[in-house]
């Protein structure tokens, strides 16, 4: 089996760098908000280009504090896609917000701007674009459409670490912007872990009052915050691969041109276009099949190939925002990704080999039509 990601590689090769780190810290005894973990938040808030980062327990929790930290909650609007994991509209629920859907971009799978502007009512505070597959929303776009009507910008950057438009990276293009370290994203923890990075002080030491119970100080409570921390050893960790991540990245984009230039000969396969100015970081490689992508899916497993759909179910649709009455047919774009889109194996330690045998199985499969 070809499978989609194989982290067991990558951890092969790091192995004796990660058990020298994790040895390190049981020596040390500091487990809790320790060296590592400030360290990694100076480097991560490097390597993004902003002065501050803050480690948090997971990527929802880096959503959820994004909000809490900008004072949105009951009777406040956030603008936000229906085509992305629930943790995005979760974080907007944990505030008591109201989640406001708007249709993607086609052609990108991102939140469409146009379509943002004109969903803003008095009531929204913010706008929450999902930087979906490691491909930049279109930040200038909503960026000016924020700054004309005073809202916030929270990036979800739980896929597109490493990303960047004209050079900036996401996160450092909103007012704030919140990433995850889950085990399956390009730099991915041993378990959970995510951060939120900012320009604005103020905001960065709210998180870290909010993280720590809603103390700045121990056992002095400013509010009701929540216990989320990054913990040691994942910082300890995720300092090592910090410094592969480029490499990684590049990899990927090697993966990802391979697949662009060989499945351009397949016109039932869309695998769409990048401009220049934006580096995509391939979390995933996600195409487009205009016909029975279930069949396809179907007979590439057959042929010992994994494949992935996200997502299955937009967010309008499914069980949890029944209550918002938004019925099939309201966000058609989203609604017909989620017929077609097949996100194919890709991770740096993929072999040239098993690129080959995956386009060659596509085409195949393609030929039954």
């Amino acid at each position: 089996m070809i499978p989609i990601l194989d982290l067991t590689r990558q951890h092969q090769q790091l192995k004796p760098q990660i058990d020298r780190a994790i040895a390190d810290v049981m020596r040390e005894g500091a487990f809790i908000n320790g060296p590592n973990v400030k360290a990694f938040e100076e480097e991560l808030a490097a390597y993004v280009g902003v002065p501050h980062a803050v480690g948090l327990n997971s990527g929802t929790d880096a959503l959820h504090l994004a909000l809490r930290a900008l004072e949105i909650g009951p009777g406040d609007e956030v603008i936000t896609t229906p085509f992305t994991f629930i943790a995005t509209t979760e974080a907007i629920g944990m505030v008591g917000a109201t989640p406001v859907f708007v249709d993607i971009d086609p052609a990108t799978f991102t939140i469409d701007p146009a379509a943002i502007a004109a969903a803003i009512t008095p009531r929204t505070r913010a706008i929450l674009p999902v930087h979906l597959y490691g491909r930049p929303a279109d930040m200038e776009a909503i960026s000016a459409i924020a700054e004309r009507h005073h809202l916030a910008v929270v990036e979800d950057c739980a896929q597109s670490i490493g990303a960047t438009i004209d050079g900036r990276q996401t996160g450092s293009l909103g007012t704030i912007g919140a990433f995850s370290f889950f085990p399956s994203k390009n730099l991915g923890a041993c378990g959970d872990g995510g951060m939120i990075v900012t320009r604005d002080k103020a905001l960065a030491d709210r998180v870290k009052r909010l993280r720590a119970h809603g103390a700045a100080v121990k056992y002095y409570h400013d509010e009701l915050g929540v216990n989320s921390r990054l913990d040691e050893i994942q910082a300890a960790i995720l300092r090592i691969k910090l410094g592969y991540l480029d490499h990684w990245i590049e990899r990927r984009r090697t993966i990802a041109n391979w697949y662009t230039v060989e499945l351009a000969r397949l016109p039932e396969i869309g695998v769409g276009s990048v401009p220049r100015n934006v580096r995509h970081v391939y979390h995933q490689f996600t195409v487009r099949v205009a016909r029975e992508r279930d069949a396809v899916a179907k007979r590439l497993r057959e042929r010992g190939i994994q494949t992935m759909i996200y997502y299955p179910v937009p967010l309008h649709l499914q069980r949890v925002h029944a209550d918002m009455g938004l019925p099939e047919g309201s966000f058609p774009h989203s609604e017909r990704a989620a017929l077609e889109v097949l996100s194919l194996p890709i991770f740096p330690e993929l072999r040239d080999t098993e690129i080959d045998a995956v386009v060659s199985a596509l085409e195949e499969t393609q030929c039954v039509y």
